[in-house]
């Protein structure tokens, strides 16, 4: 992007602070570290528990659930009524979360330690996107994606933490993952203090200075909207058969160890995260509908080969599935913000949330299906999930024309 079009009018109103982007790309690291501990102790669990593939399946659906359901509420309310320091409280449900997973002695209680961690997460994900925006200086696809990108590192080394700390000191060890959250609770306090001083008067600058998406009328944006509902539902739907089966799917498979087994889901979360960084800033560049199209659809091949490769292709498969279906995110989130102006909060809870529910309902469901047949089973049904990437061509292109006619 040139110097010239980042002072555009409209465009960008105030320069990028980087240091509120790293700020809360650093705390979706601690939260999503701290969320992804849950999944990546599912082996461990199934064994203290006496679990089956559908009870694991019931616990993500109640954390998907609760971190779903009120994240549009709370972007819709905070469009209209900003919260800047929600962002702290609800961290403070992620922490009692994580103490109460780390005694829990029933399965009751793992139940309840799963809802706490997600209403942490519900509050957390449309307000941070909201900051990420603020902070964008009209570079929104970037924004969005530093600010995600923190996301899934964290879920990739909540894995292999989990590997270390967990398997080696048990169950109760998870409390320390606590101070992690205390950590977090500081800096988006400060962040709270930036978004009440500074962050609410870019955003409503931002809004005066906002390009709208022409003509469009209300049933073309709203089939716009489905669209892209659809397209999060195969994207996550196919990454809750790996987050949550896939340490199974190699011990069964390929008769790894635990250990062994969530080194690879690390390095599949790790290629998310690359993905993620891409995404946005190529959303920038390119357009945001050619890097949702390619992101869905172009993922089909390695999803389609992976349950039929050797346990060296399902590695090379599974990174390949990671870097390209992880490629969407910011382009969708920016995208549907670009549809409804001024309605940031609600589209950043709306397709979080949503990707949240999609990601419970589809760990419960794939579970019932892999105690009902086989593990393996599970990946060869996921594996046309990316098929549903053709309904990109029905996007409408709200792209302006300074972006069509970029200059390098």
């Amino acid at each position: 992007m040139s110097q010239a079009e980042l002072t555009a009018p409209g465009l960008q109103v105030h320069k990028t602070t980087f240091a509120v982007l790293f700020a809360v790309s650093f705390c979706h690291l601690l939260n999503d570290m701290m969320q992804a501990l849950l999944p990546a102790i599912y082996p461990t669990l199934k064994t203290a528990f006496h679990l089956n593939f559908a009870q694991i399946g019931l616990v993500t659906l109640t954390f998907q659930l609760t971190a779903s359901l009120l994240q549009p509420v709370v972007g819709f309310y905070a469009d209209r009524r900003p919260m800047p320091y929600s962002l702290a409280i609800g961290m403070i449900f992620t922490l009692v979360g994580l103490v109460v997973l780390s005694v829990a002695q029933s399965y009751g209680v793992l139940i309840v330690a799963a809802a706490l961690v997600g209403l942490g997460s519900s509050t957390f994900h449309p307000e941070s996107s909201r900051v990420a925006r603020m902070a964008s200086g009209g570079r929104h696809g970037l924004a969005q994606s530093l600010f995600q990108v923190g996301g899934n590192i964290g879920s990739a080394l909540g894995p292999l933490t989990a590997a270390v700390v967990v398997l080696r000191w048990g169950q109760k060890s998870i409390a320390w993952y606590s101070l992690l959250a205390l950590l977090a609770i500081f800096v988006l306090w400060n962040v709270g203090v930036w978004y009440k001083t500074h962050g609410l008067t870019r955003m409503k600058t931002a809004e005066r200075h906002q390009e709208g998406v022409g003509d469009l009328p209300p049933r073309t944006i709203a089939f716009a909207i489905a669209i892209l509902l659809v397209l999060i539902f195969s994207k996550y739907i196919y990454l809750s058969s790996i987050t949550s089966y896939y340490t199974f799917y190699l011990i069964r498979t390929f008769h790894l160890s635990i250990e062994n087994a969530q080194l690879h889901l690390f390095a599949f979360l790790a290629a998310v995260a690359a993905g993620t960084l891409l995404g946005g800033p190529l959303g920038d560049r390119f357009g945001r509908k050619y890097v949702i199209w390619f992101s869905i659809l172009g993922a089909l091949p390695f999803t389609l080969l992976l349950p039929h490769a050797n346990l060296f292709w399902t590695g090379i498969l599974s990174v390949a599935i990671g870097m390209v279906i992880s490629s969407a995110f910011a382009a969708i989130v920016v995208y549907g913000q670009e549809l409804l102006p001024g309605k940031v909060g609600l589209v950043a809870g709306l397709f979080f949330g949503f990707s949240f529910g999609m990601g419970g309902i589809g760990a419960a469901v794939l579970g019932k299906v892999a105690d009902m047949t086989d593990i393996g089973f599970v990946y060869l049904i996921c594996s046309f999930l990316p098929l549903l990437g053709l309904f990109a061509a029905f996007l409408p292109n709200i792209e302006t024309e300074r972006m069509r006619t970029r200059k390098v």
